[in-house]
């Protein structure tokens, strides 16, 4: 191992997914030199594995269930679909898990990328070990951004890492469907994982620990997308723990908390995730490592004034949307703070305090149906100790959504703070409804009083014209 003298940065990103990838983009906007340090692939987790492949395996799982509702249509598009074709589709927009074309971005952009193992080494400094062996000592002059992310979490069952189970990473990524999956969890990844893979010709069997799916959202989420499942010829089994997995003879063996024994060629763990800093030498500036950060509204380390963490390492918001907000506003305060001119209070549009990540985080789950929502759900803000009322709409009756398909199955709720007669939260479930969501996003960060939403005229006939509807209905009870 060789160590080179000291490069000296204004700024040095740790991890070059999208998050850190906006951090970098802000502060060289800004004039500022910046070093991006990345041990894998520019681009991320959501580039290669996680967003851009998951959209790309349901796009055609969802046109097709679209379709199948359309007259004049449905009857041909019957078949399976050509689930090579899918994956190729999935290969393409993951670059072949090839990272040149963010690795010029980069260079575009005039950030020096460094390859390798990058931790902290004290205040300000980051040592960058290199595929070769070769140690490179990075110095900040004014802040180093961990931008490190997420890694998914695996049960602490006995024999598992001989089982060899897949986690989002490998089923995002698998070059072929297999027969017979078994998926734990009730989640995200979960529900679209078990969309996905059973559309494409695996038999799916997802075991839920919990009552039901989706259960960050409202009830009736998880209630309509395990109906569709369901249908789909998933086998959902909810209040389900794993007891054990073994692999016999090539069969993984999965026995339940009940006893009940199930086989399948692969096991698909989602459940949960945990901070990627147990190895960015956390403990050389006095934190914990493997620890979330927790961060104020300018996404700087709590105690630690040239330390900024953004995205899913302080645990705000996992969502990569929410993680890029982040990264813009964290890029733009580490600018004003480095400039000794401009105060956080001055700038506009409050571009320096992620104020979304605390009342409207937007999401969308791509399931068929689509589940998307903002805000909090009736639950949350009643035990925040809001006085509110549930409006809900069968999306079905409105004139668009049967234009849009025979059958439609959806439902709409916003949650309404009585004493400001403002929206707090918003929940869509139903074909198409991914596209509605930052509608509502407007609504909930901009409390809009509802009295001007009435001004908001949906086109007609559209799906959106739900809003008219639970208008009226708040209006009307």
């Amino acid at each position: 191992m060789t160590e080179t003298e000291s490069i000296a940065y204004d700024v040095v990103v740790l991890g070059a997914g999208p998050v850190g990838e906006n951090v970098a983009d802000r502060t060289r906007a800004a004039g500022l030199s910046t070093a991006v340090v990345e041990s894998e692939l520019v681009g991320g987790e959501c580039s290669y594995w996680a967003c851009m492949p998951s959209k790309a395996l349901l796009r055609p799982v969802i046109a097709r269930a679209d379709a199948r509702r359309t007259p004049g249509l449905s009857q041909a598009v019957q078949g399976p679909l050509d689930t090579a074709a899918v994956l190729a589709h999935r290969d393409y927009y993951t670059s072949h898990w090839k990272d040149d074309g963010q690795v010029g971005w980069l260079d575009s952009i005039g950030a020096d990328l460094h390859r390798g193992h990058g931790r902290l080494a004290g205040p300000r400094t980051v040592t960058v070990t290199g595929p070769d062996g070769e140690r490179k000592v990075l110095t900040a002059r004014h802040a180093v951004a961990v931008s490190t992310g997420t890694r998914a979490v695996l049960p602490d069952l006995p024999g598992l890492a001989e089982v060899g189970p897949w986690t989002s990473r490998e089923a995002t990524s698998a070059k072929a469907a297999p027969g017979r999956l078994v998926v734990v969890g009730g989640g995200v990844v979960a529900t679209e994982m078990a969309t996905a893979w059973q559309a494409l010709g695996s038999r799916v069997t997802l075991l839920v620990r919990g009552k039901g799916l989706l259960n960050r959202m409202e009830p009736f989420a998880g209630e309509l997308v395990a109906e569709a499942l369901t249908e789909a010829g998933v086998d959902v089994r909810t209040g389900t723990s794993v007891a054990s997995v073994t692999r016999e003879r090539g069969t993984v063996v999965v026995v339940t908390d009940a006893g009940d024994r199930v086989e399948a060629d692969e096991i698909l763990f989602a459940t949960g995730r945990a901070p990627r800093t147990d190895d960015i030498g956390l403990d050389t500036v006095g934190l914990e490592p493997g620890s979330w950060l927790e961060v104020d509204d300018s996404l700087r380390v709590t105690g630690h004034e040239w330390l900024y963490a953004v995205g899913d390492v302080n645990h705000r918001a996992l969502l990569t949307h929410q993680g890029k907000y982040q990264a813009r506003i964290a890029g733009a305060a580490i600018a004003a703070r480095a400039s000794g001119t401009a105060t956080l209070e001055s700038e506009p549009w409050g571009a320096h305090t992620a104020t979304a990540d605390h009342a409207a985080v937007p999401q969308v789950v791509f399931t068929d149906p689509e589940a998307a929502s903002v805000g909090l759900s009736l639950a949350e803000a009643e035990q925040a100790g809001h006085r509110v009322r549930a409006i809900d709409h069968d999306l079905a009756s409105v004139s668009g959504a049967g234009l849009y398909a025979d059958g439609y199955r959806g439902r709409a709720r916003m949650v309404v703070d009585l004493e400001r007669e403002i929206l707090l939260g918003v929940t869509f479930v139903g074909p198409g409804v991914g596209e509605l969501i930052h509608s509502a996003t407007i609504a909930v960060t901009g409390q809009v009083p509802i009295s001007r939403l009435w001004h908001a005229v949906p086109s007609y006939p559209t799906i959106s014209e739900v809003w008219l509807r639970l208008l009226e209905a708040y209006r009307d009870n």
